[in-house]
């Protein structure tokens, strides 16, 4: 097995162990996220993102509140719209 694979599996595999952490690095959020290290700076300097500083100097997340977060702002296809109208229609009948 060449050395690029093997590094592709071991980064597989860290992958994998991040997943099961309930709390994470300031670095372990970003590549979690998907969001870069700089943009990570300037949501946490504005208080946009959940994040715990307890003593003063490390940054930390946790995975549920990221998850929450990266989530909070979703929006609905077509298709659930259409039903949620359907529901809405049929619940307010006014005969």
């Amino acid at each position: 097995m060449n050395e690029l694979k093997i590094l592709e599996k071991l980064d597989r595999i860290e992958t994998i162990v991040r997943a099961h952490k309930t709390v994470l690095t300031f670095d372990q959020a970003c590549d979690y996220t998907g969001i870069s290290r700089n943009y990570m700076y300037k949501l946490t300097a504005r208080g946009e993102i959940p994040f715990s500083k307890p003593k003063g100097k490390l940054i930390f997340f946790s995975r549920e509140k990221l998850d929450d977060w990266l989530l909070n702002n979703s929006h609905s296809s077509k298709e659930e719209i259409r039903g949620q109208a359907v529901e809405y229609a049929f619940r307010n009948k006014r005969f």
